[in-house]
């Protein structure tokens, strides 16, 4: 797979601001320096007291030795801060006649021999892998999550077309790409596959409720809907969606919810949303407690935008603990 990566700042804005500042304050002092300077003041003599000085114990620091006897800063104090955002693409043979693009932001520095946990997310129709990022700001709301003190994990993204992510008639199937191809990949970068969550908009979060539905990410440890293109008939449902009844029937969400219940899940639509009464119906058969709810906006990014701080702070306090 073709990988590329956003460069690493040597300096943040704010330091070579600062350092800009000294510079201009050293040019316009420069020309002080070539006039005669004023005659000496003399200081009057001022005796200085002895003052006995106590003898501190200096404390013996075992382990490898640190610069003035500091002893090495503790695990938590080496927690990722920074977000890196790197993109690529591959040929998928679940959708061959096109490239499949993918995105990760992901938590730096990474540590050595830590795998992190990883949360894929879907995109909606019409959208891409770019949508994370570009269109959501995920990394920004990963940053403010990693900022106060939430678990560190990686979020991706990657190509889906408009194939509501499940096989169709004319032999795509990207579920099968996200699961048989995209998570073994993100297992090369160093995450951990017994710690996955799932995360989409729109047609995403109908595709990202299916397949924690049928259980074919044996990690899965929660899923988030926004917004989740759900429909309780075929009749109801989008044209396009599916390519008859029987697929429908077979890919039914409301069908398969008991399927949800020890899974930890999150639901969310806008009030103002088409698919509110459907989400409405979806979320009130579900099994177990259900966080997420209903909220002033629409079906588009600017909602999703404002809801993406909340997901990735729920993401990552279920892809963060160990199992039961």
């Amino acid at each position: 797979m073709d990988t590329s990566s956003s460069p690493r700042p040597s300096f943040p804005r704010r330091r070579l601001l600062q350092l800009a500042g000294i510079s201009a304050a050293l040019t316009a002092a420069a020309p002080s320096a070539c006039t005669t300077p004023p005659p000496p003041v003399p200081l009057p003599d001022v005796p200085v007291p002895d003052v006995p000085v106590p003898d501190v114990p200096v404390p013996e620091v075992t382990g490898p030795a640190t610069t003035a006897g500091i002893p090495p800063p503790p695990p938590s104090a080496l927690l990722p801060s920074t977000i890196s955002t790197r993109t690529g693409a591959f040929v998928s043979r679940f959708r061959p006649s096109v490239r499949t693009h993918w995105s990760l932001a992901v938590p730096l520095p990474e540590q050595a021999n830590q795998l992190l946990p990883v949360a894929v997310f879907l995109h909606g129709l019409g959208g891409s892998s770019e949508v994370l990022l570009r269109d959501l700001a995920a990394d920004v709301a990963l940053q403010r999550h990693l900022d106060d003190g939430g678990m560190p994990f990686g979020i991706a993204a990657v190509d889906g077309g408009d194939s509501w992510w499940h096989a169709r008639a004319d032999g795509s199937d990207t579920q099968s790409m996200l699961v048989l191809e995209f998570l073994p990949f993100l297992a090369e970068q160093g995450f951990d596959l017994g710690r996955v969550a799932l995360f989409g908009t729109s047609m995403g979060g109908f595709g990202a409720l299916l397949l924690a539905s049928l259980g074919r990410v044996t990690g899965l440890r929660a899923v988030a809907a926004m917004s989740p293109a759900v429909w309780s008939s075929y009749e109801a449902g989008m044209e396009g969606a599916f390519d008859g009844p029987a697929d429908f029937a077979a890919n039914s969400v409301f069908a398969l919810r008991p399927r949800l219940a020890a899974i930890p899940k999150r639901i969310d639509c806008g009030s103002e949303d088409d698919l509110a009464p459907a989400v409405r119906a979806y979320r009130s058969g579900l099994p177990g407690r259900v966080e997420g709810g209903f909220g002033p906006g629409g079906h588009d990014a600017s909602y999703w935008r404002s809801l993406m701080p909340d997901v990735l702070d729920f993401l990552g306090r279920h892809v963060g603990r160990t199992r039961d």
